[in-house]
């Protein structure tokens, strides 16, 4: 490779951590006893509300099967309940810390200092594998142009660090670089390394930069492929690094944007109208002991270089071998060695694209789910945190809930089945006075089933209710009634979707422990391409699974026929959901009809011909 393509070196150490040993002690800083009473108040709300709602559910379950000699099969599906209706529980604790924090407007941040002058050097990276080029550098450019305007760029350097293995991308890679480098020239330095093998993937790609040229920043701005960010959240992150010694890392928010099929634009519009409620309820409940996404994040480089090498997991794939989900593990890492880690959601203008279709989401779902599942391994590490093993099983149990949830549906229709086919005995003791009347109350059964669709739906209302009070949002959206009928639409679609996703995931499970790897393949970026024949032949199972679901509840109770509606009709309807939700057209179609409408959108006319900025140019109906 030409040198003239990279920086003088300036090599910083990063050694493997050990797992199974830890004689550090994590330094006081001055701030947290500041933040304690704060976060500690934060994370008794949000466990209080999961405990309360969670227990709530299961003494209503109990009394939906009878407690007089339950079997044990009855047991089980209440036990079963539980664990999956802790998830939800928890996802509404945090839905009602975060509303009422932005409601009352509560400073999280107080004893923070937010801002510093900057002084302090940062290399922005974007790690990439076998991308498409015009997509990364048309991003790339616009930042480092929106950098060298504000006036500085000395503080800034862009990286993109390649681990394509495709040889005609690399040549298109390295054109563009140099085209890049010489439309930057001296205003903002652009740098291109490509590595001949991708060891470790993308966290050793970074590792691997750290290696080489971490010595010559402060700081590094690690980005994906599909990454933008404006030069003032940039900037922003920089300030609040410099200004926070004690921070190994901050994570901004990244809102999704960029895509135009049914799918891609119903995630863009739940995550840019649900999301600031979530992201201040989680930012309170994580406090200093926060997470890592992977990218849209600002880390201390001598940091992450002492404290967050990472080792080869012992065994053999999937759960042996490189940490896959390595963001949660350098996280919890670095708050392992006395760094603070804790998100900004307050700070605008961080974006990243959503896969354009189902199936695209759930190609990189399989990885996720492996990745995540790895991290059982990786949980009884010594030295970490409580709350890091927190991130690390609220990880697991995201994909782990989909099989509990199958669990629990299929336990139910054993016992309806068992119900219909037995003669309840009313004398099972001989000498007994009175009879033992069979309790499985159906009217607590559908009050059970209005009270689990309150708790699932709260956090969305929460979320609508504050963006309805906030006028950029609901401007955004289009206007109350658009903001509205979105919200309706957008749930009655993820109620759909939600047992497709349920087959899906509990399939990624499987896989997983009968030791089928994933491997590692880049990640759709174009907006949606639909192939009939091939959306028939990965869901005909799961349109077949709903047909016999829907035959043997209906033959079973027409009761339990309607009780469990709601999944049976989504996996029925799966192939015309898919092939709709796949669609471009369907998509413009909503836009033009002001539905699932994002800020950003409106906002694009101002935005100029980046990839990100020909999507938001344009004008929004």
């Amino acid at each position: 490779m030409p040198r003239s393509l990279t920086p003088p070196d300036s090599p910083l150490e990063m050694r493997a951590q050990r797992f199974d040993q830890w004689y550090g002690s994590p330094p006081k800083t001055a701030l947290r006893p500041a933040l304690r009473e704060h976060t500690l108040i934060s994370r008794i709300i949000v466990f209080m509300i999961t405990a309360i709602v969670t227990g709530y559910g299961v003494w209503h379950m109990l009394e939906v099967v009878g407690q007089n000699d339950a079997t044990a099969l009855q047991y089980m599906l209440v036990g079963l309940f539980g664990l999956s209706f802790i998830w939800i529980a928890q996802a509404l604790g945090v839905a009602v810390l975060g509303f009422l924090s932005l409601v009352l407007r509560i400073d999280w941040t107080r004893g923070i200092k937010l801002k510093g002058e900057l002084s302090s050097r940062t290399a922005v990276i974007m790690p990439v594998y076998n991308e498409h080029v015009e997509s990364v550098f048309s991003n790339l450019t616009k930042m480092a142009e929106e950098i060298a305007a504000s006036g500085k760029s000395w503080h800034f350097d862009f990286f993109v660090l390649s681990d394509t293995t495709n040889l005609s991308i690399v040549r298109e890679e390295r054109e563009a670089a140099n085209r890049l480098r010489q439309k930057m020239l001296g205003r903002v330095n652009v740098y291109y390394r490509r590595r001949a093998e991708n060891e470790g993937k993308k966290a050793g790609n970074v590792a691997d930069f750290v290696r080489n040229w971490g010595g010559n920043y402060d700081f590094m701005l690690v980005l994906d492929a599909d990454s933008y960010m404006t030069s003032e959240a940039i900037i922003s992150l920089a300030e609040s690094m410099e200004a926070d010694s004690s921070a190994g890392l901050i994570q901004s928010v990244p809102r999704l944007v960029n895509r135009n099929t049914l799918f891609a634009r119903m995630q863009q519009f739940a995550t840019g109208t649900y999301g600031p409620v979530v992201s201040a309820g989680l930012a309170m409940l994580q406090g200093r002991e926060g997470n890592f996404w992977g990218h849209n994040a600002i880390i201390r480089v001598k940091a992450f270089a002492s404290s967050c090498g990472l080792p080869e997991l012992p065994g053999k794939k999937p759960f042996g071998g490189h940490i896959m989900s390595h963001d949660f593990v350098e996280a919890a890492l670095l708050v392992r060695a006395g760094w603070d880690v804790y998100m900004r959601p307050e700070i605008t203008g961080s974006y990243e694209e959503t896969p354009p279709t189902l199936t695209d989401h759930a190609a990189r779902d399989r990885r996720w789910a492996q990745g995540n599942l790895q991290h059982s391994k990786v949980l009884p590490a010594r030295g970490l945190h409580w709350m890091s093993r927190y991130h690390f099983m609220t990880g697991i149990m995201s994909y782990a809930a989909s099989p509990l949830w199958l669990m629990f549906l299929v336990v139910g229709i054993l016992l309806a089945w068992q119900a219909s086919l037995y003669q309840p005995d009313y004398f099972p003791d001989a000498h007994a006075l009175f009879p033992t009347w069979p309790q499985f109350d159906a009217q607590k059964a559908w009050t059970l089933l209005g009270f689990s669709a309150v708790v699932l739906l709260a956090p969305k209302v929460l979320a609508v209710t504050y963006a309805l009070m906030n006028k950029r949002m609901r401007r955004g959206a289009g206007g109350p009634i658009a903001l509205v009928v979105s919200f309706v639409l957008e749930t009655l679609l993820s109620a759909l979707l939600a047992p497709i996703l349920m087959l899906l995931q509990t399939g990624f499970i499987g896989q997983i422990l009968f030791a089928q790897d994933s491997g590692w393949n880049p990640q759709s970026r174009d907006d949606g391409k639909i192939d009939v024949a091939d959306v028939l032949k990965r869901y005909s199972f799961h349109t077949g699974f709903g047909i016999v679901m829907a035959a043997i509840t209906l033959w079973i109770s027409p009761q339990l026929f309607l009780w469990l509606l709601p999944v049976w009709l989504g996996l029925v309807l799966t192939i015309p959901i898919v092939l709709l939700t796949s669609s471009k057209g369907a998509g413009k179609l909503a836009r033009k009809l002001r539905i699932f409408l994002i800020p950003e959108e409106r906002r694009g006319r101002k935005r100029s011909r980046s990839l990100l900025g020909r999507t938001l140019a344009q004008p929004a109906s």
